[in-house]
């Protein structure tokens, strides 16, 4: 499944769960639906940070650069 898809499913969970109206068995199968897709989103969100590259000017010349995570970009 893709992200945009997921977070769609997602989004449709939650609006089902705020509107009430659920017996507690259907309420339980949305919210252990909702973890499933919120895991998956995470990881599709994780493995695309890990690929993020940018273009860095060093000694004149444009160059790729790969971000790891929790790495900070900082400007020239």
């Amino acid at each position: 499944m893709n992200f945009e898809k997921s977070l769609k499913e997602l989004e449709a969970l939650v609006i089902k769960l705020e509107k009430g109206g659920l017996s507690l068995e259907e309420s339980l199968k949305c919210f252990e639906q909702g973890v499933k897709l919120t895991r998956e989103c995470r990881m599709a969100l994780q493995n695309a940070e890990q690929k993020i590259s940018v273009l860095s000017k060093e000694n004149g010349d444009w160059i790729e650069k790969t971000i790891d995570h929790g790495e900070m970009l900082e400007e020239d």
